[in-house]
């Protein structure tokens, strides 16, 4: 049975990630806790609204009410990378070379490692962004789509168009597709060569969470009482393909999910905050973390793939160590 190392704290976490191997907690007051020889803390952002894991970099991009970017790396090291007075920071997303882009209101900025920044402004605010891992290339969420802008370049954006609130945006790592959360309980994606729509609905509620997995052959998602597992094999991607529907429970929804990261299994958080990890091949369940306080709200496996951090909305948060 797994063994589960609690962190009892105070609030929404944001972000439970590895900053090295030592798992930190970003939560909603802009304080960032980790276990390292004990429980340690240091502050960020005066009021948190956006965390992203920046992989390549090992480090945790935040953004928050005070108008600041900050890069948080191993050991709780905190460096102010950006400043948009008074403007609320309400996402943040990082990329290839050092960029990290973020967004208040109806601007997205990006920023190069040499500090220099870029603002685009859209007609709507911005709700979502993300990079793509092919080129410097980054894409928003907004309303009635997604806009795909080449910061590096002056070029015109790609402007993807379907009616509704768009709220929230990926890439598939091969940046073949992008696929975008919506307001309404739906997913939308695009196939970039051709344009061609992919329209994921049917979920009960909406999907706040998703990850991918290790080759980018499968799209895990939340908002529905199972993980909503969508291929991406093909060329044309999930186009007339049903999904896996993996972890299902009768009364709960799932409201979390993080992909392993080299196999096809997805570690599933729920609303009552329990913690499963499901095999796509056999569908075969382990049980991680029992029911606890608060919704499942951030989820990240360690490189050596043996241990999950999680946090919870009620600041619930630990680690699960799956080789005990």
């Amino acid at each position: 049975m797994p063994t589960v190392a609690p962190l009892d704290l105070e609030g929404h976490c944001l972000a439970a990630v590895f900053l090295g191997d030592v798992p930190h907690f970003a939560l909603a007051d802009g304080t960032i806790h980790r276990l390292d020889h004990g429980h340690k803390t240091v502050q960020a952002n005066d009021g948190m609204l956006a965390a992203f894991h920046d992989a390549a970099n090992d480090r945790l991009i935040t953004g928050g009410e005070d108008g600041k970017i900050f890069a948080v790396t191993a050991g709780g090291n905190t460096a102010e990378l950006a400043a948009a007075g008074k403007k609320w920071i309400t996402s943040v997303a990082a990329g290839p070379q050092g960029a990290v882009a973020y967004a208040s209101g109806k601007i997205a900025y990006v920023r190069f490692a040499d500090s220099k920044t870029r603002e685009f402004s859209h007609p709507r605010s911005v709700e979502g962004l993300a990079f793509s891992p092919k080129g410097m290339r980054f894409g928003v969420a907004r309303y009635n789509g997604a806009t795909l802008h080449f910061p590096a370049a002056d070029g015109k954006p790609v402007e993807l168009e379907w009616a509704g609130a768009h709220t929230g945006i990926t890439f598939s790592p091969d940046g073949g597709f992008v696929v975008t959360a919506m307001q309404e309980n739906a997913l939308h994606g695009w196939k970039l060569a051709d344009g061609k729509h992919m329209r994921m609905s049917g979920y009960p509620g909406k999907v706040k969470s998703l990850s991918w997995s290790a080759k980018g052959k499968w799209l895990a998602s939340s908002g529905a009482p199972a993980a909503i597992v969508w291929p991406f094999s093909g060329k044309d991607g999930p186009m007339g393909k049903a999904p896996l529907e993996l972890g299902t429970r009768g009364n709960a929804m799932v409201t979390s999910v993080a992909c392993h990261p080299s196999q096809d299994v997805v570690a599933i958080g729920y609303d009552d905050g329990m913690v499963m990890a499901v095999r796509f091949a056999d569908a075969r369940e382990v049980l991680l973390r029992r029911p606890g306080k608060g919704a499942i709200t951030s989820m990240m496996w360690d490189k050596e793939e043996r241990r999950v951090a999680f946090g919870s909305a009620a600041g619930d948060c630990g680690v699960i160590d799956i080789s005990a």
